[in-house]
């Protein structure tokens, strides 16, 4: 089932950009026990009251004192061809966890925001259920068609990735096939559920019902 608070992942992975404030993911990181920070992540993480099951990146932005003082459970990958994030994934997949929740992956960086948002679907290809909780609200990879289940009003946003035959049932404004990303935005539901129909990958953006919830 598709909604934003029916998720029950085995790890939560925090990148290193704004760190979340809303209820949502800060449950995540409250009641899941193996919590990855990306490298650099663990300068904020720590601080703010949290001890990672496992911190996981190149080594290059973790402050000298963290990186002393939780060696045993660094997991270093010196590859430059991926983020920290796609490292953390590899890493918990690697441990058989493919179910996973990631918070902090927007804010700071722009640019980082797109390529963490976009690198979903690389691992729904993968076999790992990924999402991205924001303060206000879920990225959510899908593999063909789908229901969803939301308040009526929520806010909406389609984002395609080569996906075809993509039309919709309860959305305010009709899909169609498109290739520019923003065609897809600013989207409603217009009941408490929504359909989408398409063959191949999409992300959806499913606002919370309040922006702090």
């Amino acid at each position: 089932m598709n909604t934003i608070t029916d998720f029950s992942p085995e790890a939560v992975i925090v990148d290193a950009g704004e760190f979340p404030t809303a209820d949502i993911p800060l449950g995540f990181l409250k009641d899941c026990k193996k919590i990855v920070c990306c490298d650099g992540a663990a300068n904020q993480f720590i601080p703010s009251g949290y001890i990672p099951w496992r911190i996981v990146g190149d080594g290059d932005s973790i402050s000298p004192e963290f990186y002393q003082k939780f060696h045993d459970i660094i997991r270093q990958f010196p590859d430059q061809e991926t983020n920290d994030q796609t490292k953390s994934v590899k890493y918990l997949a690697s441990k058989g966890i493919r179910c996973i929740a990631i918070v902090g992956a927007t804010g700071k960086r722009e640019d980082h925001t797109l390529g963490n948002i976009s690198l979903l679907v690389q691992y729904l290809k993968k076999g790992i259920e990924a999402r991205i909780y924001t303060d206000y609200g879920v990225f959510i990879p899908i593999i063909g068609s789908a229901t969803f289940y939301c308040e009526p009003g929520s806010q909406v946003s389609v984002f395609n990735f080569g996906a075809t035959g993509m039309w919709s049932e309860n959305l305010r404004y009709p899909l169609r096939d498109f290739h520019s990303w923003w065609e897809g935005t600013l989207n409603e539901a217009s009941g408490s559920s929504f359909t989408i129909h398409a063959e191949g990958y999409y992300i959806v953006f499913l606002n919370y019902a309040s922006s702090k919830k």
